[in-house]
């Protein structure tokens, strides 16, 4: 079974406004409300491309529940852990240019972080978990550390997609799978790239310092792919660009859906890759028709 968990989770409230005027009244064109959270985007995901998850988290109020009847709608299991607080919603406002107004998120008390350990604890060995985003503000620190002594307790496999020292703190217990970009990487080692090839020695080293696996997303260049085997590099998707939200969680949710069927890490890229370009193409995360259409498109080049 594959698990995600979203420790943040959100309503995404997608606005759009024609010639948006700050300081004055704009009207909306066009707007609509969807689940957030990169964990919830990873499962919704899964469902598409027909690879069963639970989704784990906290969820309370009317958000909350916004949240967790539109996932029983989408038939994607869920085990949330109930908070006191409203779920955040963030806004994303789309003009000339795209605008993120994130919400903080709800105080977790130690009971409710509890409860959340005790729900991922059943978890058996061979799974799958995910987890994925930011934490909210009051959860303490290492936390994430705290989830992953549980899945490496229970002998099952992590996934890890948040940036910083909880990415680094994460290495040494062996993730699956690591996904920064390559903003996020030059960042995390506090350099600059010029060229993909100057990329590379820092995908290794990703590997080195432990991860199995690592995604690095380079925008319009495409992604790289770094296993103990080889360092592979995809071509880039052609269509119209819709949706930068939830790309990322679309490919993780690609490769691990199909590395947890067949355990091939390069047929697990492939996948990733039409599944993140097709959420980039849709206003919403991808459809399975347009998925479909791209695998075929996909092309994956060994470069090491």
């Amino acid at each position: 079974m594959i698990y995600t968990v979203t420790l943040n989770p959100s309503i995404d409230f997608i606005v759009h406004v024609e010639g948006l005027k700050l300081g004055d009244l704009n009207r909306m064109t066009n707007d609509f409300k969807l689940p957030g959270g990169k964990g919830i985007n990873v499962s919704r995901i899964l469902k598409r491309i027909h690879a069963e998850s639970t989704a784990l988290g906290f969820l309370g109020g009317f958000t909350g529940t916004f949240i967790s009847d539109w996932l029983a709608k989408e038939q994607i299991k869920t085990h949330f852990t109930t908070v006191q607080e409203d779920t955040r919603i963030n806004i994303k406002l789309k003009s000339e240019t795209e605008t993120e107004i994130n919400g903080l998120g709800p105080n977790i008390c130690n009971e409710e972080m509890q409860s959340l350990k005790e729900t991922l604890s059943m978890i058996s060995a061979g799974d799958i978990v995910v987890l994925s985003g930011s934490t909210p503000a009051t959860l303490r620190a290492g936390f994430y550390e705290e989830l992953i002594q549980i899945i490496k307790d229970k002998k099952a496999e992590f996934v890890i997609d948040t940036t910083g020292k909880d990415l680094l703190n994460a290495l040494p217990q062996k993730p699956l799978l690591i996904k920064p970009n390559n903003h996020e990487l030059a960042e995390l080692f506090d350099v600059e790239f010029q060229s993909t090839e100057d990329i590379l020695p820092f995908g290794e080293r990703l590997l080195e310092d432990g991860a199995k696996h690592v995604i690095i997303s380079m925008a319009g260049d495409g992604a790289l792919l770094f296993t103990k085997d080889g360092i592979y590099q995809s071509n880039v998707l052609k269509r119209p660009l819709k949706n930068s939200v939830g790309a990322g969680d679309s490919m993780i949710a690609g490769f691990v859906g199909t590395f947890a069927k067949n355990n091939d890490p390069v047929e697990a890229f492939k996948w990733g890759i039409a599944c993140g370009s097709a959420t980039a193409f849709s206003d919403d995360l991808a459809s399975i028709d347009l998925i479909d259409e791209l695998i075929s498109e996909v092309e994956i080049e060994q470069i090491r």
